[in-house]
């Protein structure tokens, strides 16, 4: 896939929406390890999405839903139905009515998203980009400064059975580190911390791989994961 350097922000956002034919996917991930600026573009487009994925609960689909959908779509002609198949990819009937309904769905799941990100109130105070060794971005970290954060995992991690995935805060030297909290598996989450100063900028945030249960000190005592520090939305 080649593409012109102005382009990159518009591809970025793309690649994370889903948007991109699977073989333009993976050349964009290929191009990733060798491009700073795309990668830094895929991060950003997803700390700007990542309302869409924290912050609408699932919701259950009846089959209403579905009857209302096919409703909507054009009517078809059912002379055209005990037609013999002519190829391997003839555009049947059935293919592009499901193909629609899927369409449709996903138009209305998109639109419920994007209308909670915008209409939202809550804003994050800070912002924290968690990078590994390698410089990998792993994760993001949105505080809002009232016991609550939000974690989005952008990177699978291996997590052995007896142990867990811990995010901690570094709010001041006098503090020290202070757990927000544990991670089911390798997803991302909301998470509800203790009652902490309000976040600032530079303030550090890092997830560790603890033992079940959480770090039995208080303090982090696994490998760190990964790690950065908050900045301010602008």
């Amino acid at each position: 896939m080649t593409f012109d350097r102005e382009d990159i922000p518009a591809i970025a956002d793309d690649y994370v929406l889903g948007l991109l034919e699977a073989s333009d996917a993976e050349a964009i991930e290929a191009a990733m390890e060798r491009d700073g600026e795309l990668r830094a573009a895929i991060a950003k487009s997803r700390e700007r999405f990542l309302p869409l994925d924290t912050g609408v609960e699932p919701a259950a689909v009846n089959g209403e839903l579905w009857n209302n959908i096919e409703s909507r779509l054009p009517p078809q002609d059912k002379s055209t139905a005990n037609r013999p198949i002519r190829t391997a990819n003839d555009n049947k009937r059935n293919r592009w009515r499901s193909i629609a309904i899927s369409a449709i769905a996903a138009t209305v799941v998109l639109a419920a998203g994007l209308t909670f990100s915008l209409t939202r109130t809550a804003e994050p105070l800070v912002i924290a980009v968690l990078l590994n060794e390698a410089g990998e971005v792993q994760a993001v970290v949105e505080d809002f400064g009232n016991e609550k954060a939000t974690l989005r995992m952008l990177a699978d991690f291996a997590v052995p059975q007896d142990k867990t995935i811990q995010l901690w805060t570094l709010p001041s030297r006098e503090v020290g580190p202070v757990s927000l909290g544990l991670i089911d598996g390798v997803r991302s989450a909301r998470l509800e911390g203790p009652v902490l100063p309000t976040p600032r900028s530079d303030q550090l945030y890092e997830i560790t791989l603890e033992q079940a249960g959480g770090s039995p000190t208080g303090r982090p005592t696994g490998p760190i994961l990964a790690k950065g520090f908050a900045r301010m939305p602008r």
